[in-house]
């Protein structure tokens, strides 16, 4: 009688390679669920957090830094940020396109972030610029030459011209004509236009500040550049572990 134990069955080369290969595909399909869910995650907080200080919808987003180290860390490298509609102090019609670098989550993005450093370009358009001052103006070109806005007041009768310019990193809006038929117009109607119009070009969040401003055919651009600053919590709470 054979006392000999049977050997154990070999595993063959190749299933062992399908095997290891499921593994594989299986550990990347997990990885890339959780990098979805935490880019998902951190992108609605950030969000709220922008739209909470520009006061509109945006679209975000990010460098190449995985979100799920962005977790581990807390430090988000950069953000690209798109908003159109902007309403900044009493402009409307702002088309906003901005870069944030150096972010740094506080509680996982719960208690806000800070931000190292900012730049953004700022278009208004003439016709943004027309319904911001409608109640003054019927209509609003520029001029790329002669770096002028001319504004039309009391119905088209007359021509309001004004240039901005940077000041001390604000946008300052100078008269350089007001006349009807070769008389100034009244004062407190210039005054008016020039004083909501400079508002217009000065009231920007996350310590953005001007350092260019060019008036071009179609209305005027504007770049803002900014330094430290912090970005405040939407003071949303939510269970989810990555949730603001």
């Amino acid at each position: 009688m054979s006392t000999q134990t049977p050997g154990r069955p070999k595993v063959g080369r190749r299933t062992l390679v399908i095997a290891l290969a499921v593994v594989a595909v299986l550990l990347v399909a997990a990885l890339a669920g959780t990098e979805a869910y935490a880019r998902h995650q951190i992108s609605r907080c950030i969000s709220g957090q922008f739209e909470q200080e520009m006061g509109s919808s945006i679209d975000v987003s990010f460098g190449p830094k995985p979100m799920l180290i962005t977790y581990l860390d807390g430090k988000v490298g950069s953000v690209n940020i798109e908003s159109q509609d902007n309403k900044f102090g009493p402009a409307q019609g702002m088309v906003v396109h901005a870069n944030f670098e150096d972010i740094e989550l506080v509680d996982r993005g719960r208690g806000g972030a800070t931000i190292g450093s900012s730049d953004a370009e700022v278009t208004w358009d003439n016709e943004g610029i027309r319904q911001t001052l409608s109640t003054m103006v019927s209509g609003v070109s520029s001029s790329a030459a002669t770096e002028l806005i001319t504004l039309d007041v009391l119905g088209g009768l007359a021509q309001l011209q004004v240039q901005p310019m940077v000041r001390n990193g604000n946008v300052e809006v100078e008269t350089k004509s007001a006349q009807l038929l070769g008389i100034g117009l009244p004062t407190d109607l210039v005054q008016g236009i020039v004083e909501t119009f400079t508002q217009s070009l000065q009231s920007y969040p996350l310590g953005l500040r001007a350092h260019q401003v060019q008036v071009t055919d179609d209305g005027v651009i504007v770049q803002l550049e900014g330094g430290r600053t912090t970005l405040e919590s939407t003071g949303a709470r939510d269970s989810a572990e990555l949730a603001c």
